[in-house]
């Protein structure tokens, strides 16, 4: 298997980190990454931060040189899309009509916006990209207190908002939901961060969605108008499985692999956003959209062509920089149906420890650091506690690790 040739569609975070992973572990066999955008990967979370702030450029962005994929025999092919799988040929069919041979296939596809279905869409602006960043830096540059409405409360859309709320514009983020990040955070850190983004400046309109977008003018669903010279919007992604799902693969909400990630055929993988796997952590299929998925998963699949195939266990974990806010998870908190808060939230500093059938599920650390380090550790290696020894007055998470040591 060490001389067999791979071939990875998707140049994003899990494609690059199977191809630079199968170089570490020893293959010598000829590797083929193949992304459809100019640039050499790039990590996607500074786009909403650092990058769209003006604080670093791409190449503070691209995850390795150029000169890494030549001298590691890495054929990078940029520019250029997969548009068919003949897995019966074991070829790869680009757009320009090209084939691309392999033995092995992994599917790193990524993800795409989801389209808002209103009238008007086409004034919004995605944030995906490089593209989609430079675009939106084009019309902040040079501009002060222009009228910024973001769709969607999430990681990515309170991000954006808390970057621009610093470039000195009026914010306004509305989010459909009762509550921001409602599907990644418990509702006493999502409220904690509308407190700060409130305290910013910046207007959060919760429990209304956007009936249409017109030139400079957005108007929602309870009737409100929004003055907007720039609309961003950032509702969710939806997997790239269509030529997954033209090659035979099993596509649901993502292409379905098996515990080492392999699809229905034994020579094709799939990693990252697009893939929809087991998780013991989420008790059933999920598909999670993370730099620690990505990685961990391009990992683990550059082990199985080599021959070391282990089943994908990983613990999730996620983080998100707002202002000075560092919001660090460990696990996955939905779902729970009880918390236990730790810390000083008055101070800004807590952890909120989120249970389920008395549990631990999940920590969401709120500028703490050592809670969330420490309780990626416990959640690891199966833990002991429950919200009755978390609730005890004083409760610190290392000294209580300390002592069951």
């Amino acid at each position: 298997m060490r001389g067999e040739s791979v071939v990875v569609v998707g140049a994003g975070q899990a494609g690059c980190q199977v191809a630079v992973s199968l170089r570490e572990q020893g293959h010598r066999g000829p590797i083929t990454l193949i992304g459809d955008e100019q640039a050499a990967p790039y990590q996607r979370p500074p786009l909403t931060k650092a990058y769209l702030a003006g604080e670093t450029d791409l190449a503070g962005l691209v995850l390795r040189q150029d000169s890494y994929y030549e001298d590691h025999g890495i054929k990078l092919v940029r520019n250029e899309r997969v548009i068919g799988v003949d897995r019966q040929a074991r070829v790869a069919v680009l757009g320009c009509a090209r084939t691309v041979s392999y033995d092995h296939l992994v599917f790193a596809t990524g993800a795409r916006p989801r389209p808002l279905p209103i009238p008007g869409a086409e004034h919004v602006l995605n944030l995906r990209t490089v593209a989609d960043a430079d675009a939106i830096r084009q019309r902040l540059d040079g501009q002060i207190g222009l009228d910024v409405v973001v769709i969607g409360g999430g990681f990515i859309g309170l991000e954006f908002a808390a970057v621009v709320r610093k470039l000195r514009h009026e914010v306004t983020v509305v989010e459909a939901q009762p509550q921001v990040m409602q599907r990644a955070v418990s509702a006493e850190t999502a409220q904690h961060l509308v407190s700060r983004h409130r305290s910013e400046g910046v207007q959060i309109l919760t429990g209304t969605g956007v009936a249409a977008v017109r030139e400079g003018l957005v108007e929602l669903t309870d009737g409100t108008v929004l003055v907007a010279d720039l609309v961003v919007a950032g509702i969710g992604v939806i997997p790239n499985t269509e030529v997954a799902q033209r090659a035979g693969l099993t596509v649901d909400n993502g292409i379905v692999v098996d515990a080492h990630l392999g699809t229905v055929d034994p020579r094709v993988y799939a990693v990252g956003d697009c893939a929809r796997f087991a998780s013991t952590h989420a008790g059933g299929l999920i598909r999670l959209e993370s730099v620690q998925n990505a990685t961990d998963q391009g990992t683990t699949v550059a082990a199985a062509i080599m021959g070391s195939a282990e089943p994908y266990t990983a613990l999730p974990w996620f983080w998100s920089d707002q202002y000075d806010v560092k919001l660090q998870t460990a696990g996955l908190t939905n779902g729970h149906d009880r918390t236990v808060t730790v810390g000083d939230p008055a101070e800004g500093r807590f952890s909120v420890f989120c249970f389920k059938n008395d549990r631990l599920i999940g920590i969401e650390a709120y500028n703490r650091p050592i809670d969330f380090l420490m309780g990626r550790r416990i959640l690891e290696g199966g833990n002991a506690l429950t919200p009755e020894i978390v609730a005890q007055p004083g409760f610190d998470l290392r000294a209580s690790q300390q002592k069951a040591a």
